[in-house]
């Protein structure tokens, strides 16, 4: 069974389906309505509850053609109430060139209601930074979506410390809706490229929603020092993305890395998967571990991967490893 966690006031379940795959995907991936909804049924199944898309994923030429949410939607009729659906909200839309701040929040919903085909989006996050609106702007939009029961909770994503800590005082000051979560980049391999994020996450209450669990691929031991190009793997297409991230990713120190880490979880009988997986779920901070999917196979592999509880010496052997 799949342990819950809370996000404000949403029962999660501990790992999350991230549905970015759905669509055309950011890596090459194409999962089209039939397979997006093998995969949610296979979660559903197996005690997922917790689905994170955007309005931004997987849009053909827009951004509010996002296939993402519209497969979710689809897919989701006549089970609303059994998920939790996270989704998020970009800077500007290509529909709308240099709209932002309220009314690009107010009309970006709408889409997302609209293609999730629901009353009500569970957590509704910021996706990336907005420099020209300022944070309470964007809180009193959200404020307002929560009060018309468009929105549940609220959060943030790709934050930095010191707007979190500005998004803090902004809410508290002004009497709005707070940011509940936060989801930053964090894995075995990584952490926030936002340094002191965590730390400012954690001093707020607010918990975390780590993305890329699996450092793109590395972390499922499929790649080896000197292969970088794997067939049937993230960084075996060719795609802007895929060739944009693959020289940071797939370095030798990394893979090396990955090989002390294989090393230690073999040792106490468990996979690098489990690892990957295990190591984040085991952190009281962590809402729900955000991971992607393209076969149900994926998605019960996650699941299964996050049942080791791992000790205090555990971790900081991991640590040592890790820096």
């Amino acid at each position: 069974m799949v342990k819950k966690r809370r996000i404000g006031s949403l029962e999660v379940s501990v790992i999350g389906l991230g549905c970015n795959n759905f669509g055309t995907g950011f890596f090459g991936t194409n999962v089209d309505a039939a397979g997006a909804r093998r995969i949610i049924d296979t979660a559903l199944d197996a005690g997922v509850n917790f689905l994170d898309t955007a309005e931004e994923y997987s849009s053909r030429t827009t951004f509010s053609d996002g296939q993402s949410e519209q497969f979710i939607g689809e897919a989701l009729k006549g089970r609303r109430n059994e998920v939790v659906i996270a989704s998020k909200f970009g800077l500007e839309s290509v529909d709308h060139p240099g709209e932002r701040g309220a009314r690009r929040i107010m009309r970006a919903v709408e889409g997302s209601l609209r293609r999730l085909g629901t009353d009500r989006i569970d957590l509704y996050q910021q996706h990336f930074p907005d420099p020209q609106t300022p944070i309470d702007e964007t809180l009193e939009a959200l404020d307002r979506l929560v009060r018309d029961g468009k929105v549940v909770e609220i959060g943030c994503s790709n934050f930095s410390a010191e707007l979190i800590d500005e998004a803090e005082r902004a809410s508290a000051a002004a009497g709005t809706s707070r940011f509940v979560s936060v989801q930053n980049r964090y894995n075995l391999l990584d952490d926030p490229v936002q340094p002191g994020s965590i730390e400012a996450m954690q001093s707020h209450g607010l918990m975390l929603l780590p993305f890329f669990p699996l450092a793109s691929g590395l972390l499922t031991g499929k790649y080896r020092k000197g292969d970088t190009h794997p067939k049937g793997t993230r960084f075996g297409a060719d795609t802007f993305v895929t060739n944009y991230i693959r020289d940071e990713q797939l370095t030798d120190a990394r893979i090396e890395k990955v090989e002390k880490l294989r090393a230690f979880a073999e040792e106490r009988g468990h996979s690098i998967l489990e690892l990957a997986f295990s190591w984040l779920a085991s952190q009281p901070f962590v809402g729900s571990v955000i991971a992607g999917a393209t076969s149900p196979e994926q998605v019960r592999a996650n699941v299964a991967a996050a049942g080791w509880e791992l000790t205090a010496d555990d971790f900081a052997a991991v640590e040592a490893i890790r820096r």
